[in-house]
């Protein structure tokens, strides 16, 4: 399948054209980047050596209607601005926030563009029926597909509160995309750790609970405090929720092993083992581990992943894998890299 990526230059359309050099179904033919258009791949992205004889392009719906299937790692708000352009035959995944939110009021709390509408959510582990039977997909947030990920179990077991999810969680410098800022320089972000966007205004809380919402059928109430960590990609999630009643570890982790059974890319750890996010840097693997608090009466899930492996390029992969009816994991089995 021919392939493009539009916003090539950027972190996560770097880590697409990485993991895509040895997928044995993609052929990436346009590597599409608006500023850099003319540039060097290897100016930007110097480790990706198999391309360096080649530009980014500029961007060109022609040329993209001329693919099977376009990513798109562009900044919020520029996808909605490309995709009635490109040929409904052609599949797409938007590694964007454009259309995840199905309500319009959420959007225009959380953001400030107008509002483009909703695409299928491709978080494959709580929706793959959805994804296979889609044409277009709306990648998740990373932050989004960790803390989903570690609480949707949860909620399948009697006695949670699906009104106090409380969640805290440190993400690398990646996180914030390419763009030049002062509070990334390597000054500011060397030993030190700060929390940002906290007090329920982070972009990722609605898309959390709405995922949440769909698949517990509960009204799932969020608080999200992210923390910038100084260190370029990963992320490590801590999820609390209060339980009524008794609750053992054993019953804690069936409920993990029961929902993700079969799912390649999810690792419930032995007990003891707590997840760390160089274990999983480079990868699409989720690692998880749980814990209940009896003196709290609350359970406790730590998750990590790549922010920019599972969290972006590499679900996005992922998802064109099932929209294409592909092996899910087909070019995405390496393990991290500690």
């Amino acid at each position: 399948m021919k392939v493009a990526i539009v916003g090539a230059s950027g972190y996560a359309g770097g880590e697409l054209l990485r993991i895509l050099i040895q997928h044995p179904k993609f052929h990436v033919t346009e590597i599409c980047a608006g500023s850099n258009a003319g540039e060097l791949i290897t100016s930007v992205h110097p480790h990706l050596q198999e391309f360096k004889e080649r530009s980014f392009s500029s961007v060109d719906a022609s040329a993209l209607n001329n693919c099977d299937l376009v990513f798109m790692a562009l900044p919020h708000g520029e996808s909605s601005k490309l995709i009635s352009a490109i040929d409904s035959k052609v599949k797409v995944v938007d590694l964007g926030a454009d259309f995840r939110l199905e309500s319009s009021a959420s959007w225009n709390s959380y953001y400030n563009t107008p509002y483009a509408g909703f695409l299928p959510y491709g978080l494959p582990e709580l929706a793959s029926s959805e994804i296979y039977a889609s044409n277009r997909i709306a990648n998740p947030g990373c932050y989004a597909t960790a803390i989903a990920i570690g609480a949707a179990p949860l909620l399948k077991i009697q006695g949670i509160n699906s009104n106090d999810l409380v969640v805290v969680a440190a993400s690398g410098t990646s996180g914030a995309g390419r763009g030049a800022k002062v509070n990334l320089l390597a000054s500011e972000v060397m030993n030190n750790l700060t929390s940002y966007k906290f007090g329920g205004i982070h972009q990722h809380t609605p898309e959390i609970e709405q995922a949440l919402n769909k698949i517990s059928n509960k009204n799932v109430t969020l608080s999200f405090t992210p923390i910038l960590a100084p260190m370029p990609r990963g992320i490590l999630a801590t999820l609390t929720a209060r339980f009524d009643g008794n609750l053992t570890y054993s019953v804690l982790k069936d409920a993990f092993t029961d929902f993700y059974k079969g799912r390649e890319f999810i690792k419930f750890l032995p007990e003891g083992q707590l997840p760390n996010t160089s274990a999983v840097y480079g990868s699409n693997y989720v690692h998880i581990q749980a814990a209940v608090d009896t003196h709290a009466s609350r359970v406790v899930v730590s998750v990590a992943i790549d922010n920019l492996g599972k969290g972006a390029a590499g679900q996005a992969i992922q998802n064109a894998n099932l929209m294409s009816e592909f092996e899910e994991s087909l070019g995405l089995l390496p393990q991290g890299v500690k």
